[in-house]
């Protein structure tokens, strides 16, 4: 009997973890693929890439709209209430055996918050990581207590979920997904990468991410990126290429910093979404990754550049010796940029090893979604430690 699938992407990021995985379960005999999608992908503020996953191959089953036009606290929980009616009738309509969702950001909770209630199981794919500077520590670890199969990106990641009580014959190492992507996809040369982007990388050249810090308020969030900003101001030299904030709160104030500091710098350029190819391929070109994305930590090392990761966001995340940690001022965010560029951090490079392991994680993910016996799989007991435990 054919295992229904159920796929929830609702960020380009996301979709970029998610893809290869998506593509296994579309061709596994035993199971059938249905995709949802929510969040930024539909809206055409973050670039409605939506499309990406239709030009990726993969047909869109159902489409929950759950973005209000704002980012306060108040429209996020809003948000997230339409996110849980959407995929209440979604997962009505499709049928699901199990529902598939990775990471900690508000549109999964509302998936699983659903999925839970509507007696479907859920995959849960990245838990127990930390971020200690954003609400997302929170939407995680509870995703976690709603899920019955866990597939984390490294072994102390599968120590914490069961320190959550999960049962370890539930909770399975195969590494980081973004691995897979860094492995299979085909990247762009430098020639063709620039005219994509319709931008010269030029000698020297950094990737800048940063996102709301959820846990420290919209005031705070502002006033760092303000301090990366001015960090980043006496760079002429420097290509800034410049992606933009996710939909978190006080995402729309950051994004429009950010583009009225590229109005006043022909050596930065804006995009809302590069989409992986892109993405990536501006990783394999780069000197280094600015700001405060897991992208920096979970993907970068494999591409033996830097890292420049700001402030508590990321705080608790396992992290390769690529990474340079430091306060969001302007002044150790312009020590880190010169640490970076440093002789003996780039020679250091080289021997960068990324912990979140070397691929494989969506063949051996698809083989667990299509044996594991899914009768009974809900009723969960907590799994307690015992002084046995790893030991």
């Amino acid at each position: 009997m054919t295992r229904k699938v159920c796929v929830i992407t609702g960020t380009r990021a996301e979709f970029g973890l998610l893809r290869w995985l998506m593509g296994e379960i579309q061709s596994h005999p035993q199971l059938e693929l249905q995709v949802i999608a929510t969040g930024m992908h539909l809206s055409p503020e973050f670039g409605s890439t939506y499309r990406e996953i239709e030009e990726a191959g993969f047909e869109i089953d159902a489409r929950v709209e759950m973005l209000l036009s704002s980012d306060t606290n108040t429209a996020v929980t809003k948000s997230m209430g339409l996110g849980v009616i959407g995929f209440a009738d979604a997962y009505e309509r499709l049928a699901p055996d199990i529902v598939v969702v990775l990471g900690d950001r508000f549109e999964i909770f509302a998936a699983a918050s659903a999925a839970m209630i509507a007696g479907v199981p859920v995959a849960h794919l990245h838990g127990g990581e930390t971020t200690e500077g954003a609400f997302d520590e929170a939407i995680r670890h509870s995703i976690t207590k709603m899920s019955h199969l866990h597939f984390v990106g490294a072994e102390e990641y599968r120590r914490r979920v069961i320190q959550l009580g999960e049962h370890p014959d539930r909770v399975f190492n195969f590494g980081g997904m973004g691995i897979d992507a860094i492995k299979r996809i085909k990247l762009l040369s430098r020639e063709e990468l620039e005219r994509s982007l319709e931008l010269g990388l030029g000698e020297k050249s950094l990737l800048v991410t940063f996102h709301p810090v959820t846990l420290e308020g919209g005031a705070c969030s502002v006033a760092q990126m303000g301090e990366l900003l001015a960090a980043l101001d006496g760079l002429d030299d420097t290509t800034l290429i410049f992606t933009m904030p996710n939909a978190d709160t006080g995402g729309r104030e950051l994004s429009a910093m950010v583009r009225e500091f590229a109005q006043g710098h022909p050596n930065a350029k804006v995009y809302t979404s590069l989409g992986q190819l892109r993405y990536f391929s501006c990783l394999a070109q780069i000197d280094g990754v600015v700001g405060n994305s897991s992208s920096g930590l979970a993907e970068a090392p494999s591409f033996k550049i830097g890292t420049v990761n700001i402030g508590d966001r990321q705080r608790g995340r396992l992290k390769a010796n690529s990474v340079i940690d430091c306060e969001p001022n302007h002044k150790a965010i312009e020590a880190a940029l010169e640490q970076l560029y440093s002789a003996e951090f780039q020679a250091s490079l080289a021997s960068a090893s990324n912990p979140y392991g070397n691929g494989g994680a969506s063949e051996a993910i698809v083989k667990v979604l299509a044996d594991y016996p899914l009768e009974n799989i809900r009723k969960k007991q907590f799994y307690n430690l015992s002084a046995n435990d790893f030991s």
